[in-house]
């Protein structure tokens, strides 16, 4: 159990200062060559990897916001993700597909993408990244429906526990039109499944 003492002095500790502590309990010595400038780089790629929490996708959103009459199926596909399980902290990686139909309003395309990087640099789990970004669309853009599908590749699974290297987890969100009109959703399924590069 964690005494009072340590736990003041842990708070108080500079994040260089714990991941040098984490050094030293692995066994390590932080004093070599190698690892006396890793707590420093693992801050700066923490930083990096969690700046999501520092971004408002709403807002994002909200800048590129256009007025349309078109009304069909807008995609974007095999978008790269990158993200850390809140559960190990260890990446996990793969391809988002989005799509919506709009009503009324469109967003600039390049917004997509940025919105999944908002909400996959946090700590996160698939489920609820998945979640996060058709829910957000729905609520800025107010399209007829959205749907967006994760495949992803845990590290977690690969580098430890069942340790299986090929495994991906595939995760869906289909709301408004998507939910409601099985014929909405199959076209969606099947335009991701159609690789344009022949995969």
């Amino acid at each position: 159990m964690t005494s009072s003492v340590e736990t003041t002095t842990l708070t108080s500790a500079s994040f260089e200062e714990l991941v040098r502590e984490m050094i030293v309990r692995l066994g390590e010595d932080p004093e070599r060559e190698g690892l006396v400038r890793t707590p420093a780089r693992v801050h700066g790629a923490f930083e990096h990897l969690t700046k999501g929490y520092k971004e408002d996708p709403e807002v994002m959103l909200n800048k590129a916001l256009f007025t349309v009459s078109y009304d069909e199926m807008v995609i974007v596909k095999d978008i790269e993700m990158f993200s850390l399980c809140e559960h190990h902290m260890l990446p996990f990686f793969g391809k988002v597909h989005v799509a919506y139909i709009p009503s009324g309003k469109v967003v600039g395309l390049s917004k997509i993408p940025r919105l999944i990087e908002i909400f996959s640099r946090r700590l996160q789990i698939q489920e609820r990244l998945t979640t996060q970004i058709a829910e957000t669309i729905q609520k800025v853009i107010q399209p007829q429906g959205v749907g967006v599908v994760v495949e992803a590749r845990h590290l977690c699974m690969m580098m430890r526990g069942v340790e299986k290297q090929h495994a991906a987890a595939v995760t869906s969100s289909m709301l408004g039109c998507f939910r409601d009109e099985q014929e909405t959703r199959t076209e969606f399924l099947s335009l991701i499944r159609n690789r344009s590069n022949g995969e």
